[in-house]
C-alpha cells in the first residue's frame, strides 16, 4: 500500500490558517455573548458516544458515521451532531431540572463523506436548543435568537426559510394513504428536485385531481409569502383533522413573527423538508451572504426525547461557523491581528521582558522577539502595526 504524500489530510479534513481562525474565534466571542444574554446555559459532551445510542437516534446515515470499538470493544461513534447528546443529557443528568431548558454549545462535528461530495467531514457548529416548551412561542424564540446571531456575526441580508414537516407528512399522507410514496416524495422535496417530482406522481398513477394536488404543492415554493398564505387556506379546506391543526399551528407562527417584527426577512416555503428526520414540526434555513445554501437551520423535534425514555417537546438550531465564514464579507488584505513586536538584544532581554508583560496587562498582544532569532527583519516588521526596539545600551527605541 502507498504511503500517503507528506502534505495530504484524510479525505474531508482541513486546516484552518490564522485568520481564519481569528474570525472564527470573534464569531464564537459574539455567540456566547449573545446566548447568555438571552438565558442559555452552555454544556460540552464527549467527541466519543456510544454507536448503540447516540449513533442510532441521531438520523444521521449510518453510512456517514465514524465508527470504531473503544478500548473495552464498544462500537463507539465520533459526535455527528450535537442535538442528540444534548438530548441525552437532558433525559438524564438533567432530568431532575425545570422545564423548559435553554441549553447552548459550540462543538466540532464530524460526518464522513463520498470521495466525490467534496464537503468537509468535520466542521464546528454553534447552536441553542430550548427543551420542554410545546409552544408556538418556543419556535419563536429561536427562530429569533438564530436570526440575532447571524445578523451580530455581520451576515448580510440575513433571509429565513420556514416551513412545516409535520404539515407536509399530514397532507401527503391525507391525499395518498401510502407512508412508503410520502416518504419518497418527501425525499424528492429535500433534494429539490421538481421535475423528478412531477415524474414520479405520473408514475403513481393516481387520481387526477390527487395528482394535480401534489403537483401544485411542489410548484408552491415559488410563491410569495401572501401567495402561499392564500393557497395554503384552499388546500387544508376538506382536508382531515391533523392538517387542520398543523395549518392553524401555522398561521399562529405566522402571527408571532409578525409581533417580533421578523415578517420581512421570512420566506414562507411549505415545501421545506429537512435530511434529519427526527424533525416533527416547523424547520427553517438561515441565508445570507452571496451563499446559495443556507448557513444554519433548525427546527423543532418533539419525539427525539422518547428514545431516551423522557418524552418531552423541543426545538433548536445550528449554524455552522464554516459556512458562515463564507458568507461574510471579510475585507480582503486583513491582517490576521493586530499585534506589536518587542525586539530585543542579550544586553536588554529583562527590560524588554518587563515592557513586553506591562503591555499585555492593558490588554495589547505583544510578540518578544530575540533579534538573533529572526532571519529576515524587514519582512518580520511588516506584520506589526509597530515595533519597539531593546538593542541599543539605552533600552527602548521605535
Amino acid at each position: 500500500m502507498s504511503q500517503p504524500y507528506m502534505f495530504e489530510k484524510p479525505l474531508g479534513l482541513r486546516d484552518t490558517l490564522p485568520q481564519a481562525e481569528q474570525e472564527i474565534s470573534r464569531l464564537e466571542m459574539i455567540f456566547q455573548r449573545e446566548l447568555q444574554r438571552w438565558g442559555y446555559d452552555f454544556i460540552k459532551t464527549p467527541a466519543l458516544e456510544y454507536a448503540e445510542t447516540i449513533g442510532r437516534a441521531s438520523a444521521i446515515s449510518d453510512n456517514r458515521l465514524f465508527k470504531f470499538l473503544d478500548a473495552e470493544g464498544h462500537p463507539v461513534v465520533l459526535r455527528p451532531d450535537m442535538t442528540t447528546p444534548i438530548a441525552r443529557i437532558a433525559a438524564s443528568s438533567l432530568r431532575e431540572e425545570p422545564l423548559p431548558l435553554r441549553l447552548a454549545y459550540t462543538a466540532d462535528l464530524y460526518r464522513s463523506q463520498r470521495k466525490e461530495g467534496g464537503h468537509p467531514s468535520e466542521f464546528e457548529q454553534t447552536g441553542a436548543e430550548l427543551i420542554g416548551d410545546a409552544t408556538p412561542y418556543a419556535d419563536v424564540e429561536v427562530i429569533s435568537l438564530m436570526m440575532s446571531l447571524l445578523e451580530k456575526s455581520g451576515l448580510a441580508s440575513v433571509r429565513l426559510a420556514v416551513g412545516h414537516v409535520g404539515f407536509v407528512n399530514a397532507f401527503f399522507y391525507d391525499i395518498v394513504k401510502d407512508k412508503e410514496i410520502v416518504k419518497h416524495l418527501r425525499n424528492l422535496l429535500y433534494n429539490k428536485n421538481d421535475v423528478g417530482f412531477h415524474e414520479y406522481v405520473t408514475s403513481l398513477d393516481l387520481p387526477n385531481d390527487v395528482a394535480k394536488q401534489l403537483n401544485k404543492f411542489v410548484d408552491s415554493r415559488r410563491m410569495n409569502n401572501e401567495e402561499t398564505l392564500t393557497y395554503l387556506e384552499s388546500l387544508v379546506s376538506g382536508s382531515a383533522s391533523p392538517v387542520q391543526s398543523y395549518y392553524r399551528n401555522i398561521m399562529e407562527l405566522i402571527h408571532l413573527l409578525k409581533l417580533d417584527h421578523l415578517e420581512d426577512q421570512i420566506d414562507l416555503d411549505i415545501t421545506l423538508v429537512p435530511h434529519l428526520s427526527y424533525y416533527t414540526g416547523f424547520v427553517f434555513q438561515g441565508f445570507g451572504g452571496n451563499l446559495g445554501f443556507p448557513v444554519a437551520s433548525g427546527g423543532r423535534y418533539d419525539d427525539l426525547l422518547a428514545k431516551f425514555n423522557r418524552p418531552c417537546p423541543a426545538t433548536g438550531f445550528g449554524i455552522r461557523l464554516d459556512r458562515l465564514l463564507s458568507a461574510i464579507d471579510i475585507p480582503a488584505g486583513k491582517p490576521a491581528s493586530k499585534k506589536c513586536a518587542v525586539i530585543y538584544n542579550r544586553e536588554n532581554a529583562g527590560i524588554a521582558m518587563q515592557f513586553a508583560a506591562e503591555e499585555r496587562e492593558k490588554g495589547r498582544a505583544v510578540v518578544l522577539q530575540h533579534a538573533d532569532g529572526i532571519d529576515n527583519s524587514e519582512t518580520f516588521e511588516q506584520q506589526f502595526e509597530a515595533v519597539n526596539y531593546f538593542l541599543d545600551r539605552t533600552g527602548i527605541g521605535e
